[in-house]
């Protein structure tokens, strides 16, 4: 299997979190060409032109992080990242999409209304061009805020994300969270279990995944 990667990008990031912690070597393609755009031989290979995509050995592909992972979780499913039974699986998903929903998309609309190399690529995976809209950058940053306390909540009762074993909604969450620095959006002071878990999750080797 063959992992297309963006390794500067938040998305790819995600699934190579998760490799890591389930101890998984795949061939990972770095797909990244110039001005932060991606190859044009990746995206006539797959037109969704978004990153990660999973590649098996017959050729067929699979887009999208948590599609990648929940075929991965098939494959190996120790240890289970994606929850040990059917509750577990359910609030892990709840979680990993509340992340996602809550950060990863209030920090993409920051960062894709604001930086000059996505001037007209306001939304990823568009051939034609998409305007940058300076009004959802105030939004995204009053978002994040929401997202932040949030999850700072849920951690005062928890060691992890979605409970006391670490699982995919981690990975989305610090992913978030580094997504959020690109715009110099930090963790506020007052979010003690956040920073807490941040502290714990960046000594992991899958944050330097």
């Amino acid at each position: 299997m063959k992992l297309y990667d963006w390794h500067a990008a938040p998305n790819p990031k995600r699934v190579r979190m998760f490799l890591v912690e389930k101890d998984l070597d795949l061939n990972i393609v770095e797909v990244s060409g110039e001005n932060l755009r991606l190859r044009a031989d990746y995206i006539e290979k797959f037109p969704q032109a978004m990153v990660p995509m999973l590649e098996l050995p017959d050729g067929r592909q699979i887009g999208e992080s948590m599609a990648i992972c929940r075929y991965l979780e098939e494959l190996h499913p120790a240890p289970p990242l994606l929850g040990r039974n059917a509750y577990e699986r359910a609030i892990v998903n709840m979680w990993e999409r509340r992340a996602f929903d809550e950060g990863m998309m209030a920090a993409g609309e920051v960062f894709r209304n604001t930086a000059d190399a996505f001037r007209d690529r306001g939304l990823p995976g568009f051939a034609s061009p998409v305007a940058q809209i300076p009004a959802l950058v105030e939004r995204g940053r009053e978002r994040l805020g929401h997202f932040f306390r949030k999850f700072d909540q849920q951690l005062g009762k928890h060691r992890y994300v979605a409970g006391e074993t670490f699982s995919v909604a981690d990975c989305t969450t610090f992913c978030s969270i580094e997504f959020a620095g690109w715009s110099d959006i930090g963790i506020p002071a007052d979010c003690s279990n956040l920073l807490r878990w941040h502290k714990d999750v960046s000594a992991r080797p899958s944050a330097r995944a």
